[in-house]
């Protein structure tokens, strides 16, 4: 479902004339086939006698599965943007975070900072983390309820930051 209406979105982009929004939907829907492309691969090496009826059922990507191509390619552009500037390339700075407001489009809305450390604290209490030592088993509690919601790095953060203080 989500697919199509990212298909959905690129004809309306074409008829628009919006050159970069047809190529960074483009470039995501590449991306959701070459994972399609992997995930039959897998199948096929798992089940080699399979019909292609049931190949192309099984490298079908349900909806969570295109959220998290979404997350990794708008991580990209984050990254790619912040290396840009660095660098001292505004220009090429600006078209990653364009690329990025169209991909954010698509995923699902972030918790907030105050939320996350909530979280964080209710995992501490749960988990019985005392210090740093026990951050793996910390974030291990943590990302199933922060996966695709938050930003990993912003939940580390607050993650040491709260150990910091017992």
């Amino acid at each position: 479902m989500m697919l199509q209406q990212i298909k959905n979105n690129l004809v309306s982009a074409q008829k628009e004339k919006n050159e970069n929004k047809v190529s960074t939907l483009r470039m995501l829907i590449s991306a959701v086939n070459n994972k399609a492309i992997n995930k039959r691969a897998l199948a096929v090496g798992k089940e080699p006698n399979l019909s292609e009826e049931e190949l192309v059922k099984k490298s079908e990507l349900a909806d969570q599965e295109i959220i998290d191509v979404i997350f990794s390619e708008a991580k990209k552009r984050k990254e790619a943007a912040f290396e840009y500037e660095k660098g001292n390339r505004p220009e090429l700075a600006q078209k990653e975070k364009a690329e990025l407001e169209i991909l954010s489009v698509y995923l699902p809305v972030q918790m907030g900072e105050e939320e996350i450390r909530k979280l964080v604290a209710d995992a501490i209490a749960k988990t019985g983390a005392k210090d740093a030592k026990d951050i793996g088993k910390l974030m291990g509690a943590l990302m199933p309820a922060t996966k695709g919601k938050a930003d990993g790095n912003l939940v580390s953060k607050i993650v040491k930051e709260l150990l910091s203080k017992n």
